[in-house]
């Protein structure tokens, strides 16, 4: 059988542009993983493959939003293939590959399944409640009420850190876990911006809820000062929660209490 010389040049070209990932070659018709069955049944090869299935491309990240310009937006980025290149264009910044590289890092893992408006987690601290008056250097637990996250998930942070999809869990619950911060803030009136990076109590809440609280011991207590007690609610991997409108009260909670003596006063 002959060939004419312009077909033989297409298929000694084809595998060339399929190496490179300019012709995408879905790995499964039926589609991307639904992100529920952990690339199980439809489109488990597509975990697995190193192309862009067409099925799960973003139109719409090709619109930067200033078809109607209104003041003081800025333009969004853009990008036909998702984005899936997005870290080659940072400079000087590795990729974080499941690690908290504290200089900065780009991450290439897609953000997952997005909580819809009734499944966007809530909290509130049970104890202590804001204002309290707790005593200097004594073991206290701290006590939280979460709605909307299935809490107790976690995964290891030194080698998964922000490494997969945000995962929902049947009733459309976020499968996550939450953390507990303490700053020491001066005083009840500080507008002082605090750094993020100083903090007199951290713990991730490994444990689940049980009839709806979280609980963890702060067995040393803490020294004489005022403070800000805060939750940070986020998805298995640590990423902060994510929901499907902006417009949304705060899926965290925050109280202020004192640790002073019984001659100090109060701001």
């Amino acid at each position: 059988m002959k060939f004419s010389a312009a077909f033989t040049s297409v298929i000694l070209v084809l595998p060339f542009f399929v190496a490179q990932g300019v012709l995408a070659v879905p790995a499964n018709k039926q589609g991307a993983n639904n992100g529920n069955n952990n690339g199980k049944g439809a489109g488990a090869n597509a975990q697995t493959s190193l192309t862009l299935d067409p099925a799960v491309i973003a139109k719409g990240f090709e619109n930067n939003g200033q078809a109607t310009p209104t003041p003081g937006q800025v333009a969004s980025l853009t990008s036909n293939n998702n984005f899936i290149n997005f870290c080659l264009t940072v400079p000087n910044k590795p990729i974080t590959n499941g690690q908290q590289i504290k200089t900065g890092s780009c991450n290439p893992a897609p953000m997952g399944v997005i909580a819809a408006t009734t499944n966007m987690p809530s909290s509130k601290f049970v104890s202590p409640v804001n204002g309290q008056d707790l005593a200097p250097n004594t073991a206290f637990t701290i006590k939280m009420a979460v709605n909307h996250l299935q809490t107790g998930n976690f995964v290891n942070a030194a080698t998964n850190y922000y490494a997969a999809p945000q995962q929902v869990n049947g009733q459309g619950d976020i499968i996550g876990h939450t953390h507990f911060t303490v700053q020491d803030i001066g005083s009840f009136t500080s507008t002082k911006a605090e750094d993020p990076s100083v903090f007199a109590f951290f713990k991730g809440v490994n444990g689940a809820a049980v009839n709806g609280v979280v609980s963890e011991a702060v067995t040393a207590g803490l020294p004489a000062g005022v403070y800000r007690l805060c939750s940070i609610n986020t998805d298995a991997n640590h990423a902060p929660a994510l929901v499907a409108v902006a417009q949304h009260g705060s899926l965290d909670d925050c109280v202020y209490v004192s640790c002073l003596l019984s001659f100090e006063v109060r701001n």
